[in-house]
């Protein structure tokens, strides 16, 4: 088994972080190859590092750990880019659900679509394509695989811009087994599906049983009369509309549907939890890093259902993301099927632009990242995905050009305005 490097960008995140750390040193194709850290933040870099090498140790991964705060001094080498950034993450994001609220416009997440999506992409797209253009420069043969959102507008901007290999990666269709597996009572580990269409607005065009292979359609539909009527409201209600079911959730969907609002309120995301959760992840992961804590043991004490969460988060297992898959077929020289990916086009959907980022399942190897031609989407989720695929592109434009003008059109464009 050959080696490599992996480059990490955005490492010292208190989710993400771990995360792809705990499927680095679970992936036994990784052996003898190097993963590297980067994050400005050089404090929190230091203690992930520390975090790293703790788990390489104790799984006997046999990976090489690096950190450095330049992205130019670790990118030399790099076979693997994986992206995961934000500027000012939850204090720009607060900004962009509340000053739309505060002039009328019912947006339910603010963070992929709406007026806020654009504001989130005006601020990631250029970030991205500068970390893209030094991955350009330093390891052009280097696969990106990009985890920042806005994930098609980020991704519109790669294949537009950049020379690069990339793959734009979601859990999304992981929340849609779960949503699937309460209603119908089947396990989502149980699950497979076929999924197509945007990120953040994918539609199953079928679901089955891993261990039988039975369609789980029929019964799907079967319990979802039955079931609690305020469980994935919108989900449902597009479920019974279209016929497919769409994933991941209703806020997520709802960001680019006017009237998601009566169905998910204007809460918006909660930040308070969000903040309690990343603080006592960031907890752990400091003990963990000092060596004051077991690798993956829970700690004593926590008794609240959100903290229990957190102890199952913490268990050392794979994440559920596909950016490890994705290395260990190309490294093993294995043609693997990986469920969701956002790439360009070129023919998996017939009734979007071949232009448009998609996302749909695909075949990861040596030869990279090859989507699967899934056919035509129903003619009214295709309506509502070439809509979205549209705003993309002025969203995209308005960020590369610093186009004011082109970002009103993208407004004024988006159904949710």
């Amino acid at each position: 088994m050959r080696t490599t490097k992996v480059v990490l960008i955005g490492a010292a995140s208190a989710s993400f972080g771990p995360a792809m750390i705990a499927d680095a040193v679970l992936t036994p194709e990784l052996s003898g190859s190097t993963l590297c850290l980067v994050d400005i933040d050089r404090e929190r870099l230091k203690v992930m590092a520390a975090f790293a090498r703790r788990l390489n140790e104790v799984t006997g991964a046999g990976l090489r750990i690096e950190h450095t705060p330049e992205r130019k001094e670790a990118l030399p080498g790099a076979e693997f880019v994986i992206t995961s950034i934000a500027i000012k993450r939850d204090e720009l994001w607060k900004l962009d659900f509340q000053i739309p609220l505060k002039h009328g416009i019912k947006q339910v997440l603010g963070e992929n679509g709406g007026p806020g999506g654009l504001s989130h992409a005006l601020r990631n797209i250029p970030v991205i394509l500068d970390i893209a253009r030094d991955v350009e420069r330093l390891a052009p043969n280097a696969l990106l695989l990009n985890f920042t959102n806005p994930e098609s507008r980020i991704c519109l901007a790669l294949s537009r811009y950049t020379s690069l290999r990339f793959v734009g990666l979601c859990h999304g269709i992981g929340m849609g087994y779960d949503s699937i597996g309460t209603i119908t009572g089947i396990p989502p580990e149980d699950l497979v599906g076929i999924a197509a269409g945007l990120n953040h607005f994918s539609w199953f065009l079928s679901i089955r049983r891993r261990s039988t292979g039975e369609d789980v359609y029929p019964l799907l539909r079967a319990a979802d009369a039955t079931y609690d009527q305020s469980y994935y409201p919108l989900t449902r209600k597009l479920f019974r509309l279209h016929g497919l079911y769409p994933h991941p959730s209703d806020d997520h969907i709802g960001e680019y549907l006017p009237y998601a609002w009566e169905f998910c309120g204007l809460e918006g995301y909660d930040f308070e939890r969000a903040d309690r959760w990343r603080a006592r992840a960031w907890e752990h992961i400091s003990s963990v890093a000092r060596g004051e804590m077991p690798v993956a043991a829970p700690q004593e004490g926590w008794t609240s259902g959100e903290e229990r969460l957190l102890q199952e988060r913490w268990q050392l297992r794979r994440s559920g993301e596909f950016a490890f898959p994705i290395i260990a077929a190309a490294l093993a020289n294995r043609r693997d099927f990986i469920e969701a990916v956002n790439i360009p086009n070129n023919g998996p959907i017939p009734n979007l632009p071949s232009w448009a980022v998609v996302e749909v399942p695909a075949v990861a190897g040596p030869d990279g990242v090859q989507g699967v031609q899934v056919g035509a989407l129903p003619a009214g989720v295709a309506a509502l995905l070439n809509t979205q695929a549209h705003v993309q592109d002025l969203v995209v434009e308005a960020a590369v050009h610093g186009s004011r003008q082109l970002a009103l059109q993208a407004l004024l464009a988006d159904p949710v305005v």
